[in-house]
């Protein structure tokens, strides 16, 4: 990992990436690897996801993203007939759709860098895109990894997409995987173009045995938009949801001292969106810019509970920021700078170490 002040880097083997769902290799979803980082001890533990009970206690809360997974990508052409791949990320409030244009390739596709304004693609079912405007909107800027588009399609667009499309992978998984590989057990309203896939190892029996030992679950709403695994960009703009009820059991459980434990990043930008100085989190509805880092340090968790990530991706800044937010509510102590980072680096070189998977099929990481 990198120096501090620098987002974290390392080097990931090719054994490292999670190819297929661990179901596919005769484990149950709870039944991937949990790296356990203990912040106040500076320890790890090595255990099975279905061994998350043993490290929450009665009161504390676990929230969720309840947003289930589109089937976000779709096969298109261009009028010369060049085969294309749209992976559609963000319904706009203009009706209006973000999306990426990717190429086919050998086990899954390459982002296209010289795409233009005014592109026409053709897709199934008679319907059609055209790229709009790059996206974000940049002064001059002719080319962009994401763009504005519009879709003209014969069906609704969740459904269209239901009955057209497929799940977005990239190439470290070779061969595609049914829709339902792709949801989570608190999967209720379609919208995200990527997997939440930190609430992917949790089955029904699982939440029953956390209910019953006295864990809260709270649920809230971000529609995920389409990552950017070759560039490492920052998220864009997300819609998210959080209502009264799950805002008032987080506040409360915060003011009784509980633990308050992200179920992924999306949680925790949804979270830190409509939480403020004092801890107080309110309901709220809209999109979210909101990005973790040193000048927005976290302030609503307490906990997370997330994949393992790619070198240089900007959830490692978040990451960063969870341990020092626990870090400052231990009555240990300053350990001093750079302490937060030193803690990730190990927890990142223990996984590495012990043959950890990355990726939303791989294996998992509590930080608390």
């Amino acid at each position: 990992m990198a120096a501090a002040g620098v987002v974290a880097d390392f080097r990931l083997p090719d054994s490292a990436h999670a190819a297929e769902p661990p179901e596919a290799r005769a484990m149950r979803r709870d039944g991937v690897r949990l790296l356990v980082s203990d912040v106040r001890r500076d320890s790890m533990t090595h255990a099975r996801f279905h061994d998350l009970p043993q490290w929450l206690a009665p009161g504390d809360v676990l929230v969720v993203n309840t947003s289930a997974t589109m089937k976000a990508a779709v096969a298109a052409t261009g009028v010369d007939g060049e085969p294309f791949e749209l992976h559609v990320s963000t319904r706009l409030p203009n009706g209006c759709w973000t999306l990426e244009v990717r190429r086919p390739a050998q086990g899954a596709s390459l982002p296209v860098r010289d795409a233009r304004p005014g592109t026409h693609f053709l897709l199934p079912g008679g319907g059609h895109a055209v790229l709009l405007a790059p996206y974000p909107a940049q002064r001059g800027a002719t080319t962009s990894r994401l763009w504005v588009a519009s879709l003209e399609l014969p069906l609704d667009t969740h459904e269209y997409l239901a009955r057209y499309g497929f799940p977005i992978r990239y190439a470290y998984v070779p061969h595609p995987w049914p829709i339902e590989m792709y949801q989570t057990v608190f999967a209720t309203q379609t919208g995200s173009a990527e997997m939440p896939s930190a609430g992917r190892p949790f089955t029904t029996e699982l939440v029953t045995r956390l209910v019953s030992a006295g864990v809260q679950i709270v649920p809230l709403l971000l529609h995920t938009g389409v990552a950017s695994l070759e560039d490492h960009e920052p998220p864009y703009e997300e819609y998210f949801r959080v209502g009264s009820d799950a805002a008032a059991r987080i506040t409360d459980a915060r003011r009784r001292g509980c633990r308050i434990v992200a179920v992924g990043t999306t949680v925790a930008r949804a979270l830190e969106t409509v939480t403020d100085s004092r801890g107080v989190t309110s309901a709220g509805e809209g999109w979210t810019d909101v990005v973790i880092s040193k000048v927005r340090p976290v302030r609503s968790i307490t906990g997370l509970i997330t994949g393992l990530h790619e070198p240089q991706a900007t959830h490692l800044m978040l990451l960063e920021q969870v341990v020092e937010a626990i870090q400052r509510g231990d009555d240990v102590g300053d350990r001093g700078a750079g302490s937060a980072r030193r803690h990730l680096q190990r927890a990142y070189d223990a996984a590495l170490a012990e043959g950890y998977l990355w990726h939303e099929f791989g294996d998992s990481h509590l930080i608390i």
